[in-house]
């Protein structure tokens, strides 16, 4: 008799699809199974999940099916046989969406051993969620689950195991476009509810984010942007508008960048790594402008006797004062304090001209300074951040 006629027979002579294969001996069916992960989508942060292309297979014992004309296993893809025997009944409880695939035909498969051994595998594309921790974004790990339980039988009628070897297999040659699975761990869980306690397993996938993408993209341009906004120290006192216009557009630089990598984000009630990195860059920017306006005023400011004086010189033109040049008025100054040298008691005149050249080397000395302390401090932010974030 034909193989498949004997299954008939089998399935139609005293075969219950609704009792558990050891229904009769009051025991748990012991299921085996295992994850084949044929493809593994990129975690997106602001959804918080993942996509994933896999296999699901499924190891039991069913004694019904054993028969001694059967001597070799059969490969069905039939879906009224899949209806016709028993199945676990099992759900991904952490599944957002899930899709059983159809094409060309149905993906699934029923392998029967001689031994009355049933192998049950199935493909299925489905997204998982993933709540993770941006605390250290971009410089963090996660830990993403797969759980698979038992839908409507009990611990007592229904026991998930993992294989014994290799419970979940990644496909050769799979790689996720920002992380990399350190390593992938196969416990037990168990689900607990009013009604009763259901068998469950779970995956866990321990993934490190890649950085290299945000080191490209994040980090070494706001690096630059802040690098860039100390050139401002080198540049003349009186350049008033070249070192304006340069504070300004890297402060308008590191805002861009920072908001750009924000809208990527969700917006979470924390703050992460890179807030820390681009509100630090920000203010580092925003101190080197700030610094040009002190300098710049203890460059221009003036000794009330002077100011009121140059106010009533036959300088001024329709109440206004004629400026001069930077060149002008060092050479001015210097006439000046020419004069104040004989050892008499120097006059108001004198004192307000030695309170200026005063004024204009603070402002030199500052931006000397600046030249050595923005960097320092940069540097040694620089140290405490990664040193803190990759430990």
């Amino acid at each position: 008799m034909d193989h498949l006629q004997i299954l008939d027979e089998l399935l139609r002579d005293n075969y219950d699809r609704r009792a558990t294969p050891s229904n009769h001996l009051n025991n748990a069916t012991t299921v085996y199974c295992e994850l084949y992960i044929r493809s593994f989508g990129s975690i997106s942060p602001v959804t918080m999940d993942y996509e994933v292309d896999l296999y699901l297979r499924q190891k039991w014992q069913d004694e019904r099916l054993k028969h001694a004309e059967i001597t070799e296993a059969l490969d069905l893809n039939d879906p009224n046989l899949v209806k016709a025997i028993w199945k676990p009944e099992v759900y991904f409880p952490n599944a957002k969406h899930a899709e059983f695939q159809y094409v060309t035909v149905p993906n699934v498969l029923v392998r029967i051993n001689p031994d009355g051994e049933i192998l049950y595998m199935l493909r299925l594309k489905l997204t998982f969620s993933c709540m993770m921790d941006l605390s250290k974004f971009p410089l963090d790990s996660q830990i993403c689950t797969m759980e698979v339980a038992s839908f409507s039988k009990t611990i007592e009628e229904l026991s998930l195991e993992w294989k014994t070897m290799n419970p979940v297999i990644m496909g050769k040659g799979l790689r996720m476009p920002q992380f990399e699975i350190v390593k992938i761990a196969a416990s037990d869980c168990q689900e607990s509810f009013q009604i009763g306690n259901y068998s469950c397993l779970v995956a866990e996938f321990h993934l490190s984010r890649s950085v290299g993408f945000h080191l490209v993209q994040s980090y070494l341009p706001t690096i630059l942007i802040v690098v860039i906004s100390w050139v401002s120290f080198w540049m003349d006192v009186d350049s008033v508008p070249g070192r304006t216009t340069l504070g300004v557009t890297t402060l308008l630089a590191v805002s861009s960048q920072s908001s750009g990598i924000q809208s990527g984000l969700p917006q979470v009630s924390y703050v992460k790594a890179i807030d820390v990195w681009m509100g630090t860059c920000t203010a580092f920017v925003f101190c080197a402008l700030l610094e040009f306006t002190f300098v710049n005023y203890m460059w221009r400011k003036q000794p009330a006797a002077k100011a009121s004086r140059e106010k009533n010189s036959p300088e001024a033109v329709n109440g206004k004062a004629v400026t001069r040049s930077a060149e002008e008025a060092d050479t001015a100054v210097a006439v000046t304090m020419k004069k104040c040298l004989p050892v008499d008691e120097p006059h108001a005149a004198c004192q307000g001209r030695e309170t200026l050249p005063e004024n204009k080397v603070r402002a030199r000395r500052i931006d000397e300074l600046s030249r050595f302390c923005f960097p320092l401090a940069f540097a040694v932010f620089n140290l405490f951040y990664w040193s803190y974030y990759l430990s």
